[in-house]
């Protein structure tokens, strides 16, 4: 089949890859322009970008898909499917209805469970066991299709945000390619609609949250922490800087939260309940270091507080 792929960070970039390889045809690439990016601000191009530019795949880079202009670009490709990972951008009903088999997103929840923004981390600050992909059909309501195929990712007490978006990425790129297979197949796919009372929204993540209330249990603070690796990170001060926390788990014990009670190959801080083990963290200026590096160039003390 012929096909347009719509996608912008790493997250699209293995279903890009994988269609690609496939027997289907990408003949054009739409992603978001490119944005400044690094400590110069040069313009960057987006990952998607990167790897259709690889295999001389025409990419098509609009601020919006509502320009006239724009919609006749797309119309002009005649594809079968368009297939959407992470594109960024509403896309209009005219454009969804241009695809002679309708546009098809890979998402990284198991709907109807997390729609919207931010599932990998909703997911993970809720303690959810497991998450997963879900192909569904595009509509105009936001993750609101009816759902094609799922994927199941169990969730371990050592996923960060950034072993599931990995994960998830890898799942759903061999779930569109065979979604896209049985659709050449049959030239349709079934749909079960999602069930409006199950759904759940994951909010895009905000930098405030990345705060830790030391008077939360060390469970919470454990998922906080690696639901925000790689972004925002989390943070509390210690010695009145703010560090970041990049790797922490939660054990038994008790003490006064935000105090240090442990210092070793991690720093065992006491919780509302529970003590938050510390394994990664950076200082100001620092390296991201372990947490017996980090004590090795820096005097903390057993009895002082983070939080302060």
């Amino acid at each position: 089949m012929k096909i347009i792929f719509a996608g912008t960070p790493e997250f699209a970039v293995p279903a890009l890859d994988a269609l690609i390889a496939s027997s289907h045809e990408v003949s054009l690439v739409l992603t978001q322009p490119d944005r400044p990016a690094g400590r110069g601000m040069k313009l960057r191009p987006s990952p998607v970008k990167e790897l259709a530019l690889q295999y001389d795949i025409a990419v098509f880079q609009p601020e919006t898909l509502k320009d006239e202009a724009v919609q006749a670009r797309i119309a002009a490709e005649n594809v079968d499917a368009m297939v959407v990972a992470a594109y960024g951008l509403i896309i209009p009903t005219k454009v969804l209805g241009m695809p002679s088999h309708g546009c098809f997103n890979i998402h990284a929840s198991l709907l109807p469970r997390w729609r919207g923004a931010a599932p990998i981390q909703r997911s993970l600050l809720a303690g959810d066991t497991e998450t997963g992909v879900t192909i569904m059909e595009v509509v105009p309501a936001l993750d609101a299709g009816a759902m094609i195929s799922k994927g199941i990712l169990s969730i371990t007490d050592r996923d960060t945000a950034q072993t599931l978006h990995d994960g998830l990425a890898s799942i759903g790129a061999a779930l569109m390619v065979q979604a896209m297979d049985q659709l050449q197949a049959s030239g349709r796919l079934q749909a079960e609609p999602q069930d409006e009372a199950l759904v759940t929204y994951a909010e895009k993540l905000n930098k405030a949250e990345a705060a830790i209330d030391w008077n939360q249990s060390a469970e919470a603070l454990s998922r906080q922490v690696r639901a925000f690796n790689p972004f925002p990170v989390a943070q509390s001060l210690l010695h009145g800087e703010v560090c970041r926390i990049w790797m922490a788990q939660a054990l038994p014990g008790s003490a006064t939260p935000g105090e240090i009670v442990a210092l070793g190959d991690a720093i065992a801080v006491g919780c509302a309940s529970g003590l938050l083990r510390i394994e990664e963290l950076q200082m100001p200026g620092g390296k991201r270091l372990k947490a017996r590096d980090f004590l090795a160039g820096r005097v903390l003390s057993i009895g002082e507080r983070f939080g302060l």
